[in-house]
């Protein structure tokens, strides 16, 4: 896709070129993690769109992971991975594995017992790579739940993480935590309703949150993209933002188009095979923020096959 910042227009008849006023936007290096979806299967239910008894197509479901792994390469991001475990299907959504800040891991602890190994499992694999792990007391589901924008942690409550575990991430992480209360069930992860796009910039759902919440949103982010019906039915809002590239679902054609007018650079993909468990995008990426570099070594696993 071109680089619509630095495109010029001209004017009527006027010849003479005017720049384009929608914001310079920098991508910044990331470095992920990811499980590939070698046992993704619909094999319970823990949310409205799974479905046990609808076919899954395994094959077309690590085809559509992998490119978006590959998408993420290309944009010069780096990419760990973690070893998939059997009898977890659900362990490909890793953004729900841990929270990661300035190199301290707030580790998961998921509410229903299907997804429980899950926790220990991304807790082992950080402390193998020398990360300090902490545990909480009460039911946190990593950053389905808590996402990190500019100075503080916007927390979602409602349906998964217990809102006193709020208190345990501030601790941990080290920043202050704003609670927001999630309503509708199809939308039980905070991820699913509202994405962060660059430091203070966010998009959000409105009919997805309490009043209370969206009033205190629309007060923080005045001037945040909003997305409609259609963009939230299709996941559009489970997104990944380097600062200027968004990886959202190809689907949700008003968010792409809102994002593009705000001088973002969208990048549709196509997740569908694993919105059948309500993972998309983001839930299949995990942010690991820190100097961990120097810690490891530099040694990340980026290429090859994922199987």
């Amino acid at each position: 896709m071109p680089n619509r910042t630095d495109a010029i227009r001209t004017a009527g008849t006027d010849r003479r070129p005017v720049a384009d006023p929608r914001p310079r936007r920098t991508a910044a290096p990331r470095r992920y993690l990811m499980c590939p979806p070698t046992y993704f299967d619909v094999t319970y239910s823990i949310n409205p769109w799974m479905e046990p008894g609808k076919p899954v197509d395994a094959g077309l479901a690590f085809t559509q992971w992998d490119r978006l792994r590959n998408l993420y390469l290309g944009l010069g991001h780096q990419v760990e991975l973690i070893d998939p475990v059997p009898g977890l299907p659900d362990m490909v959504f890793a953004a729900n594995g841990a929270t990661v800040v300035n190199g301290r891991v707030l580790a998961a602890r998921f509410r229903h017992g299907e997804r429980a190994a899950e926790g220990a499992a991304y807790a082992g694999w950080f402390r193998e790579h020398g990360y300090p792990v902490h545990e909480t007391r009460h039911v946190n589901e990593g950053e389905g739940d808590l996402l990190v924008t500019g100075d503080r942690v916007l927390a979602g409550h409602g349906f998964r993480t217990d809102r006193r575990a709020h208190d345990e991430a501030a601790r941990v992480l080290g920043l202050p935590v704003v609670p927001l209360t999630l309503v509708d069930p199809r939308f039980y992860h905070l991820d699913t309703a509202l994405a962060v796009l660059d430091h203070e910039e966010i998009m959000y759902y409105p009919a997805a949150f309490g009043p209370e919440s969206r009033a205190l949103l629309a007060e923080l982010y005045p001037d945040a993209i909003l997305a409609n019906d259609s963009d939230a039915e299709v996941f559009g809002l489970n997104a990944v933002s380097d600062g200027r590239h968004v990886l959202l679902p190809e689907q949700a054609a008003h968010l792409i188009e809102r994002l593009s007018e705000r001088g973002f650079v969208p990048i549709g993909v196509d997740l569908g095979e694993l919105l059948k468990s309500g993972g998309s995008t983001k839930c299949c990426t995990l942010e690991i923020r820190g100097p961990v570099e120097a810690r490891e070594g530099g040694g990340s696993r980026t290429g090859g096959a994922a199987r």
